[in-house]
């Protein structure tokens, strides 16, 4: 049974993944070097993936931040009910569960510019849904528990013992954090950022919802993509497409790396 699953594991892999990535890199090649230079070079394009890497590094600061405090809340804060703590842990899985296209529906209903509120920040010169806010929400909905997911396994496998040693010898909080906290849940930030921005570049659902697709305004590089086979420009697809594998995928083999040299050290 086993000499069976194991050439059926990669015969799934290759038709999921190498066949795909291989079709794209080749059509993305298709009318060599000017046209997949042609692809990435028109207005539109370079307007797209300036977007997409905006939003990214955007998305990927406010994960970051609000993602180690969320971590230290829930399994540091004594002070948090329980109850609370497990709402808040039901909360941040809710995109796991929801389409991303929900989600970007549920920020239209909320901040639209049909709604109260949107209108009221409409009024304040303040735009949302359709503008580039909307699309960094939309994009934080759908990767927000990357990071805690990284970060709270490293925080309960580490305990509590050399943090509370740190503040029995009087260091301050933020002081106990830079020495103690962080060179132990580094390594799971370092995850979290990387997840986050594979998640970024191929973000969809939600953002084509949020954003309207404007072509050079609120355009991503996913939804430009979209508008591209919609128009049958196959191989400007495939080329924005391949440039959003490639940085993913450097970008996981890179963790990938990371970690066997952390084994090795």
């Amino acid at each position: 049974m086993k000499k069976l699953w194991i050439p059926l594991t990669y015969i799934v892999f290759l038709i999921l993944i190498i066949v795909p990535l291989a079709r794209i890199f080749t059509g993305a090649w298709s009318d060599g070097w000017h046209g997949f230079s042609d692809a990435l070079s028109r207005p539109e394009a370079v307007h797209a993936l300036m977007m997409t890497g905006l939003i990214t590094v955007v998305v990927t600061v406010i994960n970051t931040l609000f993602g180690v405090m969320l971590s230290l809340y829930l399994v540091r804060a004594e002070w948090l009910p329980e109850k609370l703590k497990q709402l808040l842990n039901s909360v941040l899985d809710l995109p796991f569960a929801v389409s991303p296209v929900i989600g970007g529906l549920m920020i239209v209903l909320l901040l639209g510019p049909s709604t109260a509120l949107g209108s009221l920040l409409n009024d304040a010169g303040i735009s949302i849904v359709y503008a580039f806010p909307g699309m960094v929400i939309a994009t934080l909905f759908v990767t927000f528990p990357m990071m805690v997911r990284e970060i709270m396994p490293v925080l309960h496998e580490i305990g509590t013992s050399q943090e509370e040693a740190a503040s029995t010898l009087g260091a301050y909080s933020w002081y106990t954090f830079w020495k103690v906290t962080w060179p132990a849940i580094r390594w799971g930030v370092i995850y979290g950022v990387v997840l986050t921005v594979a998640r970024c570049l191929g973000e969809f659902g939600a953002v084509l919802v949020v954003s309207g697709n404007i072509m050079n305004k609120t355009q991503t590089a996913t939804t430009l993509v979209y508008q591209d086979v919609e128009n049958f420009n196959v191989t400007a697809a495939n080329g924005v497409a391949l440039v959003l594998a490639a940085v993913s995928v450097g970008l996981l083999l890179l963790m990938e790396w990371a970690k066997k040299r952390k084994e090795v050290h």
